[in-house]
């Protein structure tokens, strides 16, 4: 049974991708006896391995002198670095692309694991455990959030963030009333309830936090505070209005 799938630059179909079974490998570079070959004069001869094991794989990194990067496209700049030299590094993104760095060019292909398996995890007895984040998804304040991270939910995990003005026009739709200055008192209200800066009464007289905006998009996208599911809270057509 084939575990893993990988698509070659410029495949256009399923008779060009390559399968590969738990336990066995596939070679790429640019030397034609490779298993996968990206003939570019940028790419070694012998650029890596990829060995496919149950619902993850690893990658092996067979130059002296190139880092690849292993992104994972749908999570918002998501990725794993594999050094020059390190050999069996594991990649745990159901979909991955390898970027190699190839004499100023960056080229890339897909690789396909198999969906993750989850155990259920029931409720036991006792008090419940204190939320690390406790949002309220229907509140105005987290659909100015996912306004935040919506670019980079996309598939854009570099895109600027975007503006208050910007932020205005996309929350309209749920949201119609939105302003510069209410959109501005939630993103403060966020940077507070998610503890990026202190309560009012609480603070120092004269600190500021800087770069406000990109530190709760960070902070979303690496606990997964907001999913491209959620996404769905800036689209009018659900039937829905964010309220306070």
């Amino acid at each position: 049974m084939h575990s893993i799938i990988v698509v070659p630059p410029g495949c256009d179909g399923p008779a060009g991708q390559l399968r590969i079974a738990p336990g066995q490998s596939l070679t790429f570079g640019r030397a034609p006896d490779n298993d996968l070959v990206i003939a570019h004069p940028g790419v070694s001869r012998t650029a890596g391995t990829i060995t496919a094991h149950h619902s993850f794989w690893i990658l092996s990194n067979d130059t002296s002198g190139q880092t690849y990067v292993v992104e994972n496209p749908e999570g918002a700049g998501e990725h794993v670095k594999v050094a020059p030299g390190r050999q069996d590094a594991p990649v745990p993104f159901e979909f991955a692309r390898v970027v190699l760095p190839a004499a100023g060019d960056l080229l890339g292909f897909d690789v396909w694991a198999p969906s993750h398996s989850y155990r259920h995890l029931a409720i036991g007895p006792g008090a419940a455990t204190t939320p690390a984040f406790a949002l309220d998804r229907t509140k105005r304040y987290f659909a100015v959030l996912a306004a935040l991270c919506e670019p980079r939910l996309r598939g854009a995990p570099h895109a600027p963030l975007p503006t208050v003005d910007e932020l205005v026009e996309r929350l309209r739709p749920t949201w119609p009333a939105a302003n510069r200055s209410s959109v501005y008192w939630n993103v403060d209200y966020l940077a507070v309830k998610l503890r990026l800066r202190p309560e009012p009464d609480t603070a120092e007289a004269g600190r500021r936090l800087n770069g406000k905006k990109e530190s709760l998009v960070s902070l979303a996208l690496r606990f997964d505070l907001v999913r491209e599911d959620d996404l769905i809270v800036l689209e009018a057509s659900a039937g829905r209005e964010v309220s306070l």
